[in-house]
């Protein structure tokens, strides 16, 4: 797994992600998003383009994630999930209900 960030004023922390989302890196996922928000970020968007698996414990860290922007600062998650087999994950656990997912970056860009 590999983690970027870009911070670009005015916009939400984009935070793009590569490689497999599992048990083994959920951990590292976790607190890199955590110390984005401990950095002062309160709005966060996670650019899963590079993903190729994700499974139950990365659902549980953007859970997490999703609800200490809501408690602390009152914002929502974004996703960005362009591919169907991930979106199909989200809707079966109805997490698309939860979270803003979108199929690209505005404009685009990239982080």
């Amino acid at each position: 797994m590999q983690l970027s960030v870009a911070s670009p004023a005015g916009s939400p922390t984009v935070v793009a992600v590569t490689g497999e989302l599992d048990v083994a890196t959920s951990p590292e996922l976790r607190q890199f998003l955590h110390a984005r928000l401990d950095d002062g970020a309160t709005a966060l968007t996670v650019d899963l383009t590079g993903v190729g698996f994700l499974d139950s414990t990365t659902l549980s860290v953007f859970v997490g994630v999703h609800k200490r922007l809501q408690d602390e600062a009152g914002g929502r998650l974004a996703l960005v999930v362009p591919h169907e087999r991930l979106l199909r994950v989200f809707r079966m656990t109805a997490l698309d209900r939860v979270f803003t997912i979108v199929d690209a970056l505005p404009g685009g860009a990239g982080a």
